[in-house]
């Protein structure tokens, strides 16, 4: 059980302690998808690296679609400890494992039709969608353990244990690391070697997710079948992870119009923004620490009926992602060319790339209450205003963008993009005040 909820009790040291394990953790993601392109790379064909890419991307997007099982458990679990309901916090590590496990089944089960959609929206030539789907027949097995690994790492991070998802990420990616070099360029695999390593490591992960739950399998809560199943719990919990789900679908749509917008504009705009984008992940990266840190406390504090502590989580970590924002808005616009030459050494793209670098360094300053709101909301589980909020932005969004197109070409399509984030930070910011009064008024989600 974490510290009493005070607002004496949060302070600038706690926010680290939640928020720097999971800026560590986010920093070894890019390093695996380089370390799998540059081991089948060694192979000397175009067409293996080709295939993991495609395959890993299809998968990934699969995955993403249960991403909101990290978000939800987050708020869940935070608020249950909040009121110090050891019991729920423990029902809720099964609901999230029986679902992970039954989501990823489920997508086994339909794997094959699954991929032949995939395809048929992402075509590739016979050679590589050949080593695709063997390296997705592989993989995919997988999906229970990735998907249940959402929901520990949720209910890890609502209890301040983001070491513990640290560790999970670092025993993931070293062991998947250590596996491609064995595999592919020992044992000669090839791209089903990458696709194996990926399914050991995983299984290994979710291995070590459930070690660091076994606190929670000692006490007899995490099997009281009539608490887990319980229909109003269970129902709160789908509402929950709806309203995240549409949200992130609409901000999925708002990315994936933008590439397609700016593919009109010809390869090497639509490359340059491709490689302003990885400014926005590593952005994106950065705040995750602070907006998980907000979930946590935020929600401790809601489920604890704190409106003083629930505000002073709001402040102390907002103060925080105001001041990475800050830091990188300033690396983008000073380091930003050196960021591109070494992102590509195509000159067309560099140049153009440089046109547009003046809103990627504005992006981190207009996203930053989005970013920071979003955690904020999560942890007090008021889901359908990010929902309503998501809704209004993309609208705003697809209602400007072609105007913006007509006047001002792919800078346009940049102003769209950040006052999408503009428009959802000041909507969420118009609700904040329900939510504190959710705080003193209201009897917290069973």
């Amino acid at each position: 059980m974490t510290e009493t909820i005070s607002p004496g009790t949060l302070t600038h040291r706690r926010v680290l302690t939640i928020a720097v394990p999971i800026v560590l953790s986010n920093a070894t993601v890019p390093i695996l998808g380089a370390v799998d392109t540059g081991v089948v790379g060694q192979l000397g064909e175009a067409a293996p690296i080709g295939a993991v890419g495609i395959g890993a991307v299809i998968l990934t997007a699969l995955y993403w679609l249960f991403g909101f099982l990290r978000m939800g458990t987050t708020g869940l679990t935070s608020q249950a400890l909040g009121r110090r309901d050891a019991a729920e916090v423990s029902a809720l590590l099964t609901r999230v494992l029986m679902i992970g496990l039954t989501a990823g089944a489920a997508i086994i089960l339909l794997q094959l039709p699954l991929f032949r959609a995939a395809f048929v929206v992402s075509p590739a030539s016979d050679e590589v969608e050949g080593l695709a789907r063997g390296y997705m027949a592989i993989r995919v097995w997988s999906a229970p353990a990735l998907i249940a690994i959402y929901g520990i790492t949720g209910w890890l991070i609502a209890q301040e244990r983001t070491r513990g998802v640290l560790l999970i990420q670092v025993l993931m990616n070293t062991m998947n690391i250590v596996l491609d070099l064995i595999f592919v360029l020992v044992l000669d695999w090839g791209v089903e070697g990458v696709a194996v390593a990926t399914l050991l490591a995983e299984w290994s992960g979710l291995t070590l997710g459930l070690w660091l739950c076994r606190d929670a399998f000692r006490q007899p809560a995490w099997r009281d079948w009539p608490r887990v199943f319980d229909r109003v719990r269970l129902l709160n919990m789908a509402r929950v992870n709806g309203d995240i789900l549409i949200r992130s679908v609409l901000l999925q749509a708002i990315f994936v119009s933008f590439l397609f917008y700016g593919s009109g504009f010809g390869d090497v705009p639509l490359a340059a923004n491709q490689v302003l984008l990885q400014f926005l992940s590593i952005t994106a990266y950065a705040l995750d620490g602070f907006a998980f840190a907000a979930e946590t406390l935020v929600g401790q504090a809601l489920g604890a009926f704190r409106r003083d502590a629930l505000r002073r989580a709001a402040v102390l970590t907002s103060v925080w992602g105001l001041g990475m924002s800050a830091g990188l808005a300033a690396a983008f616009a000073l380091g930003g060319p050196a960021i591109i030459d070494l992102m590509t050494t195509a000159p067309e793209v560099r140049v153009e790339a440089r046109l547009y670098l003046p809103w990627m360094a504005l992006a981190p300053l207009v996203g930053v209450a989005s970013w920071m709101l979003d955690g904020i909301f999560i942890g007090a589980t008021r889901t359908g205003d990010m929902r309503n909020m998501m809704a209004v932005s993309a609208a705003v969004y697809f209602a400007s963008v072609y105007p913006l197109l007509g006047a001002f070409g792919n800078h346009g399509l940049w102003i769209a993009l950040l006052l999408s984030f503009a428009v959802r930070g000041v909507t969420l910011g118009v609700r904040y005040p329900a939510l504190e009064a959710q705080a003193e008024g209201v009897s917290p989600a069973p």
